[in-house]
């Protein structure tokens, strides 16, 4: 790999990254359901007085020790990246947007805060896999066991994030209408970004380059 595609895999880590916080924050914001990780994550990380950055990153390390064991090759700089940014991204967003959105939350804003913070949420998470530098900890462990059961990406997914909405739920944490979409719908929408957008751009950006 030469400098130039790392560099564009770089680039398309942490872009995408940035792209999974805004739209996990969008959903917040809109009080229609964050995804089920950070859903989850909110609820666990304020019984113990923690930040949703500071709990996902104890978690994500967590995590990490098994991925070590079961998927090496899925550890590497987007991990990292990942890991350590993406919890005290959501943090920041939220309240940035929260600072701009002082008007009352109306059914027609919720409704496209539900659409874009979804479409924002899947793509990010396509945007940076697509980037093979290392995906983070909870993602690993879709890819994990789908490499062991050899059951479809978007099964695994969509098993996974529904039961962390289940832990959401018993957690209180903000659970909603699109904390519901994003269970049953995220595994296909990534999969489907990922192989009709992210990945044949990637392939693209660096054949050429």
């Amino acid at each position: 790999m030469n400098n130039k595609e790392t560099f564009v895999k770089i680039i398309f880590s942490v872009t995408g990254v940035l792209i999974i916080a805004l739209g996990a924050a969008i959903l917040n914001v809109g009080q229609v359901g964050v995804d089920t990780y950070t859903a989850s994550n909110i609820a666990i990380g304020s019984l113990f007085g923690l930040s949703l950055g500071t709990y996902q990153f104890i978690l994500n390390l967590i995590f990490l020790f098994f991925i070590f064991i079961f998927g090496r090759k899925y550890i590497g700089l987007g991990t990292l990246i990942t890991m350590v940014s993406i919890g005290f991204l959501i943090d920041y967003f939220t309240k940035l947007i929260s600072h701009i959105v002082f008007f009352d939350l109306t059914l027609p804003f919720k409704i496209l805060s539900l659409i874009f913070g979804t479409m924002f949420f899947t793509f990010g998470v396509a945007f940076y896999i697509s980037a093979d530098l290392g995906v983070a900890p909870y993602d690993a462990i879709t890819l994990v066991i789908t490499d062991y059961s050899h059951i479809q990406y978007k099964y695994i997914r969509m098993a996974q994030d529904i039961i962390f909405m289940i832990s959401a739920l018993i957690f209180g944490g903000p659970v909603g209408v699109g904390t519901v979409i994003n269970a049953f719908f995220n595994g296909p929408l990534i999969d489907l970004w990922y192989k009709k957008i992210s990945n044949p751009l990637i392939r693209k950006i660096t054949i050429k380059g």
